[in-house]
């Protein structure tokens, strides 16, 4: 199928220790499917190489302006995909975007003005004196429990370190106040449990499930793409005030 011109593009937002790679599956099948698509590295767990000497540790809001630039970059109508941690900077960076015409939650956190990730789960974020938290040392398990096991592995390979300061910088500005959004629960989710998903789906105008772990992206990829274009081909939710 060609790609369809009149359509929006999804901008597809990685969560902690990810980069645009984990997208890569569900990327070819919306190309398949006639839907473009963009995925960005967030700079929380890509930091840049030239940053300055003393400069503050990178946190949300850097990866806020990384979404803000992506959304300027692409000029016409965008989805915006938020998967686990990268819902709280795109929270953030739609408040002001004017393209952004929805916003999609998955397995993600949809926080409110003045929250935060550590603030929302109640617990502190582990902090050796590096600015950096490490993945889950139980990874695979964690994020991959239903991900093919050489898939899985290959993904553990890939994350990286997280910015402590990603975790505990809050919300300014809650866009989905302003912005339509949607919410996909997973239900056999072993990072973020389905009961606290579903309690953050509360603020989305729409709520959809997939059987899945945290991370559809690499566990049904094609059943994630479908449901997304679904989403974005419907008419949209009304943001919730």
């Amino acid at each position: 199928m060609g790609v369809d011109t009149d359509r929006p593009t999804f901008l597809l937002v990685h969560g902690a220790w990810h980069g645009a790679w984990c997208w890569d599956a569900v990327r070819t099948a919306l190309d398949a499917d006639g839907w473009r698509s963009r995925a960005i590295d967030l700079p929380s767990s890509h930091p840049p190489v030239d940053r300055p000497d003393g400069a503050r540790p990178v946190g949300m809001l850097d990866d806020a302006d990384a979404i803000r630039a992506s959304l300027r970059s692409i000029g016409g109508p965008a989805v915006v995909i938020a998967h686990s941690y990268g819902g709280v900077p795109v929270t953030e960076a739609i408040a002001d975007a004017p393209n952004a015409v929805l916003a999609v939650y998955l397995a993600a956190f949809q926080l409110d003005a003045g929250e935060s990730m550590s603030t929302f789960l109640g617990t502190p974020v582990p902090d050796d004196g590096t600015g950096q938290a490490p993945p889950y040392p139980d990874s695979r398990r964690i994020l991959f429990d239903d991900v093919p096991g050489a898939d899985a592995d290959r993904a553990v390979t890939r994350l990286r370190p997280q910015s402590v300061r990603s975790f505990t910088e809050p919300v300014t500005t809650a866009g989905w106040r302003t912005v339509p959004s949607s919410y996909i629960v997973c239900d056999r989710d072993q990072a973020l449990e389905p009961s606290r998903q579903r309690e953050l789906a509360g603020r989305a105008g729409s709520v959809h499930r997939l059987a899945s772990s945290h991370s559809p992206f690499l566990s049904m990829p094609r059943q994630l793409a479908t449901l997304l274009g679904r989403i974005a081909a419907s008419p949209l939710p009304a943001p919730r005030r």
